[in-house]
């Protein structure tokens, strides 16, 4: 802008000094061949006048350079990308788990019941008593033995039917799992008996 003005002020300048050159009575041809002035240029001359003198990166032609692109990019880096990543610690929490218990199924105990002794009886006569004992083991009744059993003549006869039908763990007592016997033949009063204290046994068994 700066320039501009002195352009147009030395133009001014010119102009009006030759209108006075012409319209003076005294001046010679010769005056008037001379060669019109030329404004003044401050930037000194081949400059473009509308440049101003001082004015910042004016080069020889006064035009101002255009910025370098390699310029702005050495002087005006680019940020680089960057990604935040949260600082926390990464941290995987896992459901707690149930503590494993191993249960083992309980070993069958083995039990001893005893039944009461029972008259072995036919009518009004009495052979003696018979009482039972079994062996249990878990819910199964693995022995049957006689604690007492008629004794004396034919009861001795009698008592071992019934013992080698019934007793051991082999016997009818083991096979059947209950008193629910056959009666022994000939040996009834005793057979009866030993199913009562059977029986009873059982039932404190189970």
């Amino acid at each position: 802008m700066r320039r501009a003005l002195l352009a147009i002020t030395g133009l001014a300048a010119s102009t009006t000094a030759l209108v006075v050159l012409k319209g003076s009575p005294g001046v010679t041809p010769a005056a008037q061949n001379l060669p019109t002035s030329q404004p003044v240029n401050p930037a000194g001359p081949g400059a473009d006048p509308s440049v101003a003198p001082d004015a910042p990166g004016a080069g020889p032609t006064g035009a101002a350079p255009k910025p370098s692109e390699s310029a702005d990019a050495a002087t005006s880096p680019k940020p680089g990308k960057t990604t935040a990543r949260p600082s926390g610690t990464r941290t995987t929490s896992k459901a707690p788990t149930a503590p494993r218990t191993t249960t083992k199924a309980p070993q069958p105990t083995t039990r001893r019941i005893t039944g009461p002794g029972v008259d072995a009886k036919d009518g009004s006569e009495t052979y003696g008593y018979v009482q039972v004992q079994i062996v249990v083991s878990g819910n199964r009744i693995v022995e049957a033995t006689t604690l007492s059993l008629p004794s004396g003549g034919e009861s001795d006869i009698h008592s071992g039917d019934v013992r080698d039908r019934y007793n051991g763990t082999g016997g009818e007592v083991v096979q059947k799992q209950s008193a629910n016997l056959n009666t022994v033949s000939g040996a009834t009063a005793t057979s009866n008996a030993y199913k009562q204290s059977l029986r009873a046994a059982i039932e404190q068994a189970f």
